[in-house]
């Protein structure tokens, strides 16, 4: 293997362990990241030298990882309702992903999201104008609204899903995807 491989391997390797300790605790220690990511700490500190150049990195790991769920669920595709499906599928399987974006401890994914729309924002509102268009998404119903809500579902489910023994994982997404089919239907 070479050098950049390796590099490129340790490096990705850091962001996901970075994902999973952040998820579980937004103030977990570098010395922590570094324990799950399997190096030490020095290793971490050769590629991200502050925490800021981690957290910096993460949030882009984590927008490539949206991009990436967006793609998959090919919103462009099918009826409205069932590519609305895709997408909560997609993000539902991100659950650590988004966690870290939404509670990220230094506040940078907030200013990332200031300064540009994100492409998977827009993908999801040009979704719903179709549903509302072709009639299968309650055109009362604005963009943001549908929006946050799939947000609301998508934390509640990995919420009740972290709770010891409260709701196993299938049953979570089932009820995301019910209580958001549900929702969403035009009357």
């Amino acid at each position: 293997m070479t050098e950049s491989a390796t590099r490129t391997r340790t490096r990705q390797a850091i962001l996901a362990a970075a994902v999973t300790v952040f998820a579980r605790d937004p103030s977990a220690s570098l010395g922590e990241v570094a324990a799950a990511a399997g190096v030490g700490r020095t290793t971490l500190h050769r590629y991200f030298p502050e925490r800021s150049d981690l957290l910096s990195a993460l949030v882009v790991h984590v927008l490539e990882q949206v991009a990436a769920a967006m793609e998959r669920a090919a919103p462009t595709h099918g009826p409205a309702p069932e590519a609305l499906g895709r997408v909560c599928r997609e993000y539902f399987e991100l659950g650590d992903v988004l966690t870290v974006l939404f509670n990220e401890p230094s506040g940078i994914g907030a200013d990332v999201g200031k300064l540009q729309e994100w492409e998977h924002d827009r993908l999801l509102n040009e979704l719903i104008a179709r549903g509302q268009a072709e009639g299968s998404i309650d055109p009362a119903l604005t963009p943001a609204w549908l929006q946050s809500m799939l947000w609301a579902l998508l934390y509640t489910a990995w919420a009740l899903m972290r709770e010891e023994d409260c709701m196993p994982r299938h049953e979570a997404l089932d009820q995301c995807l019910r209580s958001l089919h549900k929702a969403v239907a035009a009357p």
